[in-house]
């Protein structure tokens, strides 16, 4: 075959991937001669950046745009594969056997480092029905070069049982086949289509009524070409949408029989929306229960022209709201969240909010704020760290604030509900009537553990000490009572629920100011 007719096939546009490599997966983006070079090439705009060697021009001749400097290549159309057909991929993955070959590299080391065959107990039955394709439930098909779904009326015989189907990182785009897909797997209810560069255009689709979870992680499709799904998806429970530099959620439906009424779960994380005003657009879903929005840009819950008080019939179900590694770094965005009617598991990590080293706040303040939160950060709140996060929180307040009720009613809206909920007005009384006549009465009970792996086993101590001591006084004591004093240290709170501990690193705050408490225990650690 000549080099010009072996091109015929990779039309631009096509989705290709490297003939010895199918995660290495582009795009067609030019056929032809390449200055300098004989016959024909098939320029390819990679996925991943690195793959290539520019960015489309080449010896200084602009070819085609690529994405960036490094993803771009010139191949021989010999060294690309236009994929395979579903039907293909599962006899690849489940029909084939294992050659002698590949059992021989089945073994592990005996002690006198000879090779031991392994033998699967029960593999060939397992490999004997998973051959039956008539008895799938699931298949799992990532990164096999599928560009064809091969949709036929023999496909619902074939795979009559298939519940759930993985097509992660393949050849896919066309819409229509997927819908015709969908129709031939009556059992399928389960689709992920993940790493496929999905058409923009979404035409065509019949009612895909059985479809309950759909996956379209790093799709590249905009939440307007996911509104073209809703009519075709009644029945919808789980759409997962991350790395698809959304930025918008642009209703293109006004009538509420379009809309997701079945949706409970929906996952937009690593995505780039930064303004709340964009997630209230989602509020009105009648069964949402879970909404994951880590690894996006907000900065504040609610904004400034926007009333909490006045939209709390929003989210009417949600459960779930991860917030994890934004940019939220305010305590009136933590009490907005108390508006939501049930919502319970939060989480909020990776924010300047909970980073002691940018002004935030110890994880007791979170708890005390949040009214109805059952798990944050992951971790259980029971109902002991939920009373003492709140008795601490208080006390926090009243020592902060003697005498400054304005104040704490604007910064502190739950602190008078707090104090009456756990009788602490006689104690709010005694600390604004009358100071501390010895140190004695400011003492607070502190048990310090050695974690250092230099520092040697040493048992734990438990002492008091001056609450307004400052955090680099303590460091000096640890140094005296533990004979320390050649390492440098760094103080740790160790917290109950909490699954990591929290680093105390401002050293000119009081132990109070920075979250340390009577009967808290203090990790005591030396700089890495």
């Amino acid at each position: 075959m000549s080099g010009e007719s072996s091109t015929e096939s990779f039309e631009i546009g096509r989705r290709v991937h490297s003939l010895n490599d199918p995660r290495r997966v582009g795009t067609v983006k030019y056929v032809g001669g390449v200055e300098g070079y004989s016959g024909a090439w098939i320029g390819v705009d990679w996925d991943n950046d690195g793959d290539g060697k520019h960015d489309g021009t080449f010896n200084g001749v602009f070819y085609f745009n690529g994405r960036s400097q490094t993803s771009a290549s010139f191949v021989r159309s010999e060294k690309l594969s236009r994929g395979i057909n579903l039907l293909q991929a599962l006899e690849l993955r489940y029909q084939t056997t294992s050659s002698k070959d590949e059992e021989d590299e089945m073994y592990v080391l005996s002690a006198k480092n000879k090779r031991v065959s392994i033998q699967l107990l029960g593999g060939d039955k397992i490999q004997d029905k998973l051959s039956r394709l008539d008895e799938l439930t699931s298949a799992s098909l990532p990164f096999l070069g599928v560009s064809s779904l091969g949709v036929s009326s023999d496909l619902s015989s074939v795979l009559p049982n298939l519940k759930l189907l993985d097509l992660t990182g393949n050849l896919i785009s066309d819409w229509e086949e997927i819908g015709a897909l969908c129709e031939q797997l009556p059992a399928l209810t389960t689709l992920n289509l993940s790493y496929n560069s999905l058409s923009s255009e979404v035409t065509s689709l019949p009612q895909l009524k059985n479809i309950r979870v759909l996956v379209l992680n790093n799709t590249g499709l905009s939440w307007t070409q996911v509104e073209k799904l809703r009519p075709s998806l009644p029945a919808l429970e789980e759409l997962h949408l991350m790395g698809n530099m959304i930025s918008s959620i642009t209703s293109t439906s006004s009538s509420d029989d379009q809309a997701f009424n079945s949706l409970r779960l929906l996952n937009l994380e690593d995505n780039c929306i930064s303004e709340w005003s964009e997630v209230l657009k989602l509020s009105k879903l009648p069964c949402l229960e879970h909404l994951y929005l880590n690894k996006n840009k907000l900065s504040r819950i609610f904004n400034d022209n926007e009333s909490p008080k006045k939209i709390s019939d929003l989210f009417p179900s949600l459960r779930c709201l991860l917030l994890g590694a934004n940019n939220i770094g305010d305590l009136a965005s933590i009490d907005a969240l108390n508006v939501f009617p049930k919502l319970v598991d939060i989480r909020l990590s990776d924010n300047p909010i909970t980073d002691l080293a940018r002004d935030g706040v110890p994880r007791y303040v979170l708890v005390a704020r949040l009214t109805k939160v059952q798990v944050l950060n992951g971790s259980e709140v029971r109902a002991r760290e939920k009373k003492e996060s709140e008795i601490r929180y208080v006390r926090m307040v009243m020592s902060k604030f003697s005498n400054k009720p304005a104040e704490i009613e604007l910064l502190h809206p739950k602190f008078n509900e707090l104090k009456k909920l756990h009788g602490l007005d006689d104690e709010v009384a005694s600390a604004e009537n009358t100071r501390p006549k010895n140190i004695a009465s400011g003492l607070i009970s502190i048990t310090l553990k050695c974690v250092g792996p230099s520092m040697g086993e040493k048992p734990p101590l438990t002492d008091k000490l001056p609450s307004s001591i400052t955090v680099k006084k303590l460091k000096s004591l640890c140094e005296n009572l533990f004979k320390l004093r050649s390492i440098k240290l760094r103080l740790f709170l160790h917290e109950e629920g909490s699954p990591f501990p929290t680093p105390i690193d401002d050293e000119t705050s009081r132990l109070l100011d920075a979250g340390i408490y009577d009967g808290c225990t203090l990790l005591v650690d030396e700089e890495s």
